[in-house]
């Protein structure tokens, strides 16, 4: 295959970056205003607690029922169709007068979520040339990253206002976002689902069956690197760093803000060449630096505690983060290129099982223990992606 300059990526991959960042950024804007919009209903904080998880919990436990649904009905569709699923849900949960109800509607929305990430992923993987997957992967992050950063501040100005013009907001973005999918990620003629054969020559291949999946070491080893991803980024980081601050290091939570920012910073910034560097240096040497740098940087935060190293330590997981959220995307792509809905289902679960379970184990170890022995645990789970790593065959 010709090899083809980063501008020469497949144009759903463009298409899929500008809906990541619809979504991502409707996400934030409804973040700051979940837990006020849910307290106004007269619950505890438990209760709060619970709106906030049911919505990745359903999407965790949907997400292989999404797969499947890929490979009968396509990506296109089910990505749709999964933004539609959230948009109505969330517009419904702005309008909810009871507790109950609003729990339903959240726990509804984790469900067509799983639909989107899954269908979103393997379609980018599927049209993507294998030289080029960790850029498009890198393009695809680089959305997500970009309006998780500008959704909290605008959803915290929106909260003011009304709690539920937040929940409005979120569902129209949604909308726009499956309207665009739904126009450009066009079928095209005589290909499945829209997909340029230049881009990806494999497509009359069938799914790859999970239980051969699992017996690639690379997808093992994309499977617990994202493990990692999710219990530190989507986990950890946002339910434990906030407290860590604020109770361990004495500082304001506007601290806890600027660390945030600094590894969200740091990330979208590496994401600009962690792409390039999967496609042309290869996959297992960039997936060993990644995780031996967010490794490092994990173990930081379990020194004895200061503003400048967990500064440090924000700063330079955002930067491996960006080769951990891009490398073992790739990784899979190039175990099932064909349309492999139940392969890409299992390595999202990895990412959510990891949001879930991070939080509450680093939790309660915080409680029990320390903060340096959660966070000394969480660098181990992120250790655990740098040994698979290295037990890759060599590019």
């Amino acid at each position: 295959m010709r090899r083809r300059g980063s501008a020469e990526l497949p144009r759903e991959v463009g298409v899929l970056a500008v809906v990541a960042f619809v979504v991502a950024l409707g996400f934030g804007i409804v973040a700051p205003a979940l837990p006020l919009f849910a307290r106004s209903f007269g619950i505890g904080t438990t209760a709060v607690g619970l709106a906030v998880s049911a919505f990745a919990f359903f999407r965790f436990v949907s997400a292989f029922g999404g797969g499947a649904l890929v490979e009968r009905l396509g990506e296109r569709v089910v990505l749709a169709t999964g933004l539609a699923v959230v948009a109505g849900t969330t517009g419904l949960a702005g309008l909810a007068t009871s507790f109950p109800v609003f729990l339903a509607l959240r726990a509804a929305g984790g469900t067509g979520s799983a639909m989107f990430t899954v269908a979103a992923l393997a379609l980018l993987l599927r049209v993507s040339p294998p030289t080029h997957r960790g850029r498009a992967a890198a393009t695809y992050q680089g959305g997500f990253i970009l309006g998780g950063i500008a959704g909290p501040a605008a959803g915290g100005l929106l909260t003011t206002l009304s709690p539920r013009l937040p929940f409005f907001l979120y569902a129209g973005s949604l909308l726009v976002a499956g309207a665009v999918a739904l126009v450009l990620l066009r079928t095209a003629p005589g290909t499945p689902d829209g997909a340029a054969p230049a881009a990806a020559p494999d497509l009359s291949e069938g799914p790859l069956p999970l239980r051969a999946a699992l017996r690639s070491r690379a997808y093992v080893a994309a499977l617990v690197a994202n493990l990692g991803i999710g219990w530190v980024l989507f986990g950890v980081r946002n339910s434990l760093v906030p407290l860590y601050v604020t109770e361990e290091l004495g500082r304001s939570a506007a601290w806890a803000g600027a660390g945030l920012l600094a590894g969200s910073a740091a990330q979208a910034l590496g994401l600009l060449r962690s792409g390039r560097l999967a496609d042309t240096w290869g996959r297992r040497p960039s997936l060993v630096l990644g995780s031996t740098v967010g490794t490092a940087a994990l173990a930081v935060l379990a020194l004895p505690p200061t503003t400048g190293l967990f500064l440090l330590s924000m700063a330079t997981y955002g930067l491996a983060a960006s080769l951990l959220a891009s490398v073992p995307a790739a990784l899979v792509g190039d175990v099932s290129p064909a349309r492999g809905g139940r392969v890409v289902a299992v390595f999202q679960m990895s990412a959510d099982l990891g949001a879930v379970a991070g939080p509450l184990v680093a939790g309660w170890l915080t409680d029990v223990a320390s903060y340096q022995v959660a966070f000394a645990v969480s660098t181990a789970v992120v250790a655990a992606g740098l040994a698979a790593a290295l037990a890759l065959p060599r590019d």
